[in-house]
């Protein structure tokens, strides 16, 4: 049966304005990884968590930040990267960007200085819809949907607003005006 929804893995999903005041997903740009006849995986690329990889694994030479992938299985580590040569069983998204691994090999490529902020982001839980779910939150008017081209972006994401409001920019129109609102519009 083929896909009926506006949505493939490798998109963006940009949350629409409208949704200001969800904890969750305001203000948040998602990158899906997964689709399949029921189910649909994502993870939020410009928001950081409190947390840190030393802290998790304190074996490692070097720290990064990690990202609030989502608000399910919050406790469990994923990453996305560009190096599949260099890290066996990875799953690819889109346009060589790549989901999971063989986390034993990222360990060593982080103590190794390979696995750098520029091909792997790394984040705590995900999003998840049933596709019906989401093609009704697309419907509704919750999320744009961006075909983004260029990969290097999706590791260079700025503070949590600002690239939400780059995408929204680059969209045009009515979302210009939405691109300077402040982050609570009670704070206008």
């Amino acid at each position: 049966m083929p896909n009926q929804n506006q949505f493939t893995k490798g998109q963006l999903l940009i949350a629409e304005p409208s949704i200001l005041n969800d904890r969750s997903f305001s203000r948040s740009v998602i990158l899906i990884t997964h689709v399949d006849q029921s189910d649909v995986v994502g993870f939020i690329l410009n928001k950081k968590s409190n947390h840190n990889l030393k802290e998790l694994i304190p074996d490692l030479k070097t720290d990064f930040p990690i990202h609030k992938g989502g608000p399910v299985e919050e406790d469990s580590l994923y990453f996305i990267h560009t190096i599949p040569e260099l890290i066996p069983d990875s799953l690819e998204i889109k346009d060589g960007i790549f989901w999971g691994g063989n986390f034993e090999n990222v360990v060593q490529l982080v103590n190794d200085g390979i696995v750098n902020n520029e091909n792997t982001k790394f984040f705590l839980g995900y999003t998840g819809w049933l596709n019906v779910q989401l093609q009704d939150e697309i419907n509704n008017k919750t999320w744009i949907i961006d075909n983004f081209k260029q990969k290097s972006n999706l590791f260079k994401v700025s503070l949590e607003g600002e690239y939400w409001q780059d995408k929204l920019k680059s969209l045009g129109g009515d979302y210009l005006i939405w691109s300077n609102a402040p982050g609570n519009p009670s704070n206008n």
